[in-house]
């Protein structure tokens, strides 16, 4: 599967989404924790020269969010999604060859939605959406003329600031997930 200027590249991807979060909760101290989570993922990509393209990935997940060691001890904060659209810049090293590995970096917007309070104590969860960086590096293995199979890597940047119970407690995150996936693609 030769990538030439003009090609489009359409992959679906299962991905692994790992947080490597960190965090600054006050005043009851304590790191929030998000859940791991695997979902589909679909990603297009242009090809401004052979060996240079743009990638626009897309997915969406749902975690379960915690604050645990607080001064309250281990604190349920609910379920939040987030959606970060990413357009990384690749290069692709080898784009005729049959196995073609590429390197990225590019940017995201963070989306939160549908921030689920487990009630109780925690009655409102509130995340601020924002921009981040994003790095990848991955290879496509073509396994037919315009079919290729896919491994990625990716490291996303993403911080939010989380008002809890309205703003009583306030949290600092750095979401800053490891996306890892494995797909097929198709060239057009």
């Amino acid at each position: 599967m030769d990538k030439t200027a003009g090609d489009w590249l359409v992959r679906v991807r299962g991905i692994g989404v790992l947080p490597d979060e960190s965090s600054s909760v006050t005043p009851i101290g304590g790191e929030v924790d998000l859940s791991n989570e695997f979902v589909p993922e679909v990603d297009l990509s242009y090809f401004v020269t052979d060996n240079i393209a743009f990638e626009l990935i897309a997915a969406t997940a749902r975690h379960d969010v915690s604050d645990n060691g607080s001064t309250l001890g281990d604190v349920d904060l609910g379920e939040v999604s987030h959606l970060p659209p990413t357009l990384t810049l690749q290069y692709h090293f080898m784009p005729k060859q049959r196995f073609s590995p590429y390197v990225g970096a590019g940017l995201n917007y963070t989306i939160f939605y549908n921030a689920d309070a487990p009630g109780g104590a925690v009655t409102s969860v509130h995340y601020d959406n924002g921009w981040g960086y994003a790095l990848q590096a991955g290879f496509d293995v073509a396994v037919a003329e315009n079919w290729s199979v896919n491994v990625d890597v990716k490291k996303l940047f993403i911080d939010t600031s989380v008002a809890i119970n309205g703003g009583a407690v306030n949290a600092s995150v750095d979401l800053d997930p490891w996306v890892v996936g494995l797909g097929v693609g198709y060239k057009f």
